[in-house]
């Protein structure tokens, strides 16, 4: 039987991951496992997720995948590279996971391949070093240099699935995974487009989510229903807002040498970042005064929510497969995946058993869900980590 695993945040599910499922599916046969690896309290954006882990998992399992497993935070913050690095030795740890499913917006996984040896090639290495000691941010030096070598197709780096799917790509060759990729093409809304009534993208429903504007016509309504209980318990939505002045206390008793740390492109973000905190008195503000045409609101926001967080570096491959949620198949798959010998994490709990890099990174996740849940509208007491166990379905 062939299991496909999937890399996504579902922030939150909706009707266009639904499809993509199907899709998979449709490809590769409707007896296929679907594997989720999810980000968890915090997100790829610098945000916290709008529901929390477990009820977004929940949301997944309800709709057709059959086990979600956690992608840890310091990697679900990070850039697409370590993003796409995380989710796939998840994926390849498992040992059960046979294909590596993704959308993209031009649907062309041979396209996607030529993009991902190029990025791969000393010529890019060269035109990309040569871009940016002319000056360019690196984002536009990477454009130009793959133009120089692949023409026109650089295009497709400009659109977000297309470039994370191209990560991926890479991912599996790095890692030696040995998972086939297979890319649909995306469908409906725009990455953070409005979209209409019948196909809205997941910011859009994040924004009608917290305007309190109706949204639960634009997922399914397992996910709504999923979503609908955490709420009810007070577990969201989340906002930054919730928490803005009390990350901006944090932000403001850093030392500029401090923010060093997150500086992932060491370009003088850090010392920016530094005096705008100092002046800002609201978190929009604060990215307002970051950005400029070097530094994307993304990229802002990470080193934003990271310094809040105090994030530690990601492991170089973790430790472990939290299961956030499955469905009767996907217990038999977790069956699979132990006999086999992956470390498989169900009760939080046990992760001493798997070691001190593993008790290492769960304290670690406990810290950060702490913060999370003073985003939440209920009243939470900490240590929500280690109670809360897998969503059964």
């Amino acid at each position: 039987m062939p299991v496909v695993g999937i890399i996504a945040e579902y922030n939150p599910f909706h009707l266009g991951h639904q499809y993509q499922i199907q899709a998979l599916r449709g490809l590769l046969g409707e007896d296929c496992g679907v594997v989720a690896v999810m980000s968890g309290n915090f997100v790829q954006r610098g945000d916290f997720a709008l529901f929390p882990k477990h009820a977004r998992a929940a949301a997944a399992v309800g709709c057709g995948a059959d086990l979600v497993v956690e992608l840890p935070t310091a990697y679900a913050m990070a850039g697409a590279e370590t993003f796409a690095q995380g989710g796939v030795s998840l994926l390849a740890m498992a040992g059960v996971v046979t294909h590596l499913g993704f959308g993209s917006e031009c649907g062309r996984l041979s396209q996607l391949e030529q993009l991902a040896s190029c990025l791969d090639s000393e010529a890019y290495q060269a035109g990309l070093r040569r871009f940016l000691n002319e000056g360019m941010t690196f984002a536009a030096a990477r454009e130009a240099a793959v133009r120089g070598i692949l023409g026109g197709m650089a295009d497709c780096l400009g659109q977000p699935n297309n470039n994370l799917g191209v990560e991926y790509l890479r991912a599996i060759r790095r890692t030696g995974a040995g998972l086939e990729p297979v890319t649909v093409r995306r469908v409906g809304a725009a990455h953070d487009s409005e979209g209409d009534e019948t196909s809205a993208s997941a910011s859009a429903i994040r924004r009608r989510v917290l305007a309190g504007e109706p949204w639960k016509h634009l997922v399914p309504p397992a996910a709504a229903a999923a979503l609908e209980e955490a709420a009810a318990q007070g577990l969201g939505p989340a906002s930054a807002q919730r928490c803005g002045q009390g990350i901006l206390a944090v932000l403001r008793r850093m030392e500029k040498e401090e923010f060093c740390r997150y500086d992932g492109g060491g370009e003088g973000l850090y010392s920016r970042f530094y005096d705008a905190v100092r002046r800002a008195a609201d978190l929009e503000e604060l990215f307002s005064l970051v950005k400029t045409k070097r530094y994307p609101l993304a990229r802002i926001r990470r080193m934003a929510m990271a310094a809040y967080l105090r994030l530690a570096p990601p492991p170089e491959r973790p430790p472990y497969l939290r299961v956030l949620a499955a469905n009767e198949r996907g217990r038999a798959l977790l069956r699979e995946m132990k006999r086999l010998g992956a470390p498989v994490l169900t009760k939080p709990a046990d992760a001493g058993q798997l070691g001190p890099e593993a008790e290492r990174l769960l304290e670690e996740e406990r810290r950060y869900t702490d913060l999370y849940l003073l985003a939440c509208p209920g009243r939470q007491s900490p240590g929500a980590e280690y109670r809360t166990g897998p969503v059964m379905l």
